[in-house]
């Protein structure tokens, strides 16, 4: 077992970890609401740092990721900071991970991010960082948490990443699988039908959520918040 492994595994038995997993972030007052439950704070006390690594990669209009900023500057945060962490080196995005109360990880390609959480070393840190943090995720941000990236759902429910061949460990911070964007027009194959096909082949649970919905995760204790709709597999 490797030692990262072994770290990740005493963290989950002996630290309160505080998950808030999104498909389009802070997207109403419910989740807004689960997430300064979680943090314990008010939001003039609250300190995020948004990274937006997962986004880079992604072609086309960043509409979404505009989105995402503007519902995070209508919750009135003490401070709002950035931290691509395939841009700088650690001695700059560090500090700014370490000082904030939530780690908000944004959208976009869950392989490259999850390479990038790797390269950098915050993969490394989390454990520690997630003592006395909320971890935020969206989309991509969500899907890492996972204990794989659980290549063949990217490939037929999200058709992205297409190339590759070989499937890439994740966080491992859960016992099951997140998809985001469940009836989404942009994702025409994230379909309850298309899901269920896919989870008859799997033995983890899956839970699949639209953009309205969130899962709380506080240890092993897991509710969902939604205005919207979400299904459970394997449960």
């Amino acid at each position: 077992m490797e030692h990262d492994d072994i770290i990740k595994i005493l963290f989950r038995h002996l630290y309160i970890m505080k998950l808030l997993l999104t498909s389009a972030g802070i997207s109403n007052k419910l989740i807004a609401k689960a997430l300064f439950n979680l943090v314990g704070k008010r939001p003039q006390e609250t300190s995020l740092v948004f990274i937006p690594t997962a986004s880079n990669i992604e072609a086309g209009d960043k509409g979404w990721l505009i989105d995402d900023l503007t519902n995070l500057r209508k919750q009135n945060f003490k401070s709002i900071e950035i931290a691509d962490i395939s841009a700088v080196n650690e001695s700059v995005w560090r500090p700014r991970v370490e000082a904030a109360d939530i780690l908000y990880f944004e959208g976009g390609d869950n392989f490259y991010l999850m390479e990038w959480i790797n390269k950098s070393g915050l993969g490394r840190l989390l454990p520690q960082l997630l003592v006395n943090k909320v971890y935020v995720g969206v989309s991509a941000g969500s899907m890492v948490i996972s204990r794989d990236l659980n290549l063949n759902s990217s490939q037929i429910l999200y058709q992205e990443n297409l190339d590759r061949t070989e499937d890439l460990l994740g966080l491992n911070l859960v016992d099951f699988y997140f998809f985001p964007h469940l009836n989404s027009p942009y994702f025409p194959h994230v379909r309850p039908d298309l899901i269920k096909e896919f989870a008859q082949k799997q033995t983890d649970k899956i839970y699949a959520l639209d953009d309205n919905s969130a899962l709380k995760v506080v240890d092993d204790s897991i509710e969902i918040i939604s205005e919207g709709k979400w299904l459970v597999f394997n449960d």
